[in-house]
């Protein structure tokens, strides 16, 4: 059993703005970045999964155009809710500090926790581990983070510390006698991604 992991590529937002499901469209180095993840892929898969939002539907698109890529809401980012494209330093602290101090467990207002995600992801991640295989998924940090949390045991709490994952990066998961391994493929640096207020 072989399934990727994709994270999709640089985001077309300035930094300190929070977003989750926001659609975002991608930067003018989407090809550049694509390019190195293909080498990463095997050309002949089984099945292609992907976030509906158009930052991961464009990448599946192009790195398998003869595919009929799968959009499945439940690989979606964390729900930002009333928080969606505002600045984190504009975000109120006694809204913010809760959830930065256990963003695991409380749900950012009108939106998710990372156990919401967590929860929706696992089950997506387990319908997919039943289907024809090698597949690929592409995806969003948050999202990758909680499968390899799911495989590893990881408390959700360490996941950002233990899985540092960039855009484009790409992961690959198989079956091994004591359960799923995962490999980085590729991880390449890019700028510091800033996902809190900048006093946190």
């Amino acid at each position: 059993m072989e399934i990727y992991l994709v994270r999709h590529t640089t985001p077309a937002v300035e930094k300190g703005i929070c977003y989750g499901q926001s659609d975002l469209d991608v930067t003018e180095s989407f090809l550049n970045e694509a390019a190195v993840i293909q080498q990463h892929l095997p050309e002949n898969i089984a099945a292609v999964y992907s976030s509906p939002l158009q930052r991961c539907t464009k990448l599946a698109t192009y790195l398998y155009p003869n595919h009929a890529v799968q959009l499945e809401d439940r690989l979606m980012e964390i729900n930002c809710g009333v928080w969606e494209m505002k600045r984190w330093d504009d975000i109120p602290k006694e809204e913010v500090n809760p959830w930065m101090e256990d963003f695991v467990n409380i749900r950012i207002p009108g939106g998710e926790s990372y156990v919401d995600l967590h929860q929706r992801v696992s089950n997506i991640f387990e319908a997919v581990q039943q289907q024809p295989r090698p597949s690929v998924i592409v995806a969003h940090g948050g999202v990758i983070r909680s499968i390899l949390a799911y495989i590893t045991g990881t408390h959700l709490k360490d996941s950002f510390n233990v899985f540092s994952l960039h855009y484009g990066c790409v992961i690959k998961i198989t079956v091994a006698e004591n359960g799923l391994n995962h490999e980085v493929l590729s991880n390449i640096p890019h700028e510091k991604e800033i996902h809190k207020p900048s006093c946190l």
